[in-house]
């Protein structure tokens, strides 16, 4: 999807032009795998016309394979982004409806061929969020990984301004049985599948880390992952972040494990959750354990807010220097 970005922190009602990029959360997702190295490929539908070509062109930029993109349709979906500062929050309104991803018809991609000799399938909860035709893709997509024995995660990411909590728990529910690796934020269990994380409160930024480990133990024996990561924002400003994870797994991590806490001047929080995706999926396929694997993600992620735009464009050296303690920022010569 296109991204139009007020200039600095000018809100919609000043500006008279936009700075243009394009993502979303599993176009994200594979820019960071293909920038860590990893063969990647990303599935939707996008039109024809020149803005389609731009935002296909921009995946190709980076390295992302476009083999399974169906092209069609008559939009492409856009979002526009006020960029907060200090005590005012950022802003994002939506203009997806009657996108072409939203109106792609499951038999339009061949899933078996999509999954044949792959690893990993990710998705988002955005995607559903978009209508039934996108659902019934999901669903077709999430059958034939499980056919194939392909590893599958889901960011849970709910959408206020998409569907509402009792929408997104009616779809979100039955889907979860497709999932191996299970993503979430402060509000996204509790939105999309009903499981509420103590006594947090989102817009203190206090967490209470019992309800979260509360949280990744009932997500995993409710729906038997493999893994449960869940990422932990303090939000004390628009400008001034807190930022951690943690996991629970079948292998290195009998208890939920907390990663280490960044403490994070924002520059642009968008895709944050798809960087720690993208670097979970890295770690848990290549680390020596799940608790190298977290710390990839959160430093991955920690990197990704430095950095303008949707994309976490970090190298793996980058990540693991950071995530071995060289957060300084002082200038490389």
């Amino acid at each position: 999807m296109a991204r139009l970005s007020t200039p600095g922190f000018t809100r919609f009602v000043q500006a008279d032009q936009f700075n243009v990029v394009y993502g979303g959360g599993e176009a994200n997702v594979a820019v960071a795998l293909s920038n860590f190295g990893m063969s990647s490929f990303f599935v939707s539908k996008i039109p024809t016309h020149e803005i389609g070509q731009a935002a296909v062109n921009h995946l190709r930029r980076f390295g992302v394979k476009d083999d399974y993109i169906v092209r069609g349709g008559d939009r492409l979906g856009i979002y526009y982004l006020e960029t907060g500062a200090s005590q005012r929050a950022s802003k994002v309104i939506y203009d997806r409806a009657r996108s072409a991803v939203s109106e792609m018809d499951a038999a339009e991609v061949d899933w078996a061929a999509v999954f044949e000799g792959a690893r990993w399938f990710h998705w988002t909860g955005i995607t559903p969020a978009l209508g039934k035709k996108a659902q019934v893709a999901i669903v077709a997509a999430c059958k034939a990984a499980k056919a194939q024995g392909v590893t599958i995660s889901c960011d849970l990411n709910f959408r206020s301004k998409l569907w509402t909590t009792d929408e997104a728990q009616e779809v979100m529910v039955p889907l979860m049985e497709y999932v191996d690796v299970c993503i979430a934020n402060e509000e996204d269990a509790e939105r999309s599948l009903g499981l509420k994380a103590g006594e947090t409160d989102i817009e203190t930024g206090a967490i209470d880390e019992a309800g979260y480990v509360g949280v990744a133990k009932t997500l995993k024996s409710t729906y038997n992952f493999e893994t449960v990561a869940i990422t932990l924002r303090e939000s004390f400003s628009a400008s001034h972040n807190g930022w951690s994870a943690m996991l629970y797994d079948d292998k290195d991590c009998s208890t939920p494990t907390r990663s280490k806490r960044y403490d994070i001047k924002l520059v642009d929080r968008v895709g944050g959750g798809d960087s720690f995706a993208s670097g979970l999926i890295y770690g848990l396929l290549h680390e020596a354990n799940t608790k190298d694997a977290l710390e990839f993600a959160v430093a991955a992620s920690c990197l990704k807010q430095t950095i303008p735009g949707d994309f976490n464009l970090v190298s793996v050296e980058e990540v693991k220097k950071l995530a071995k303690g060289s957060g300084s920022g002082r200038v490389e010569r």
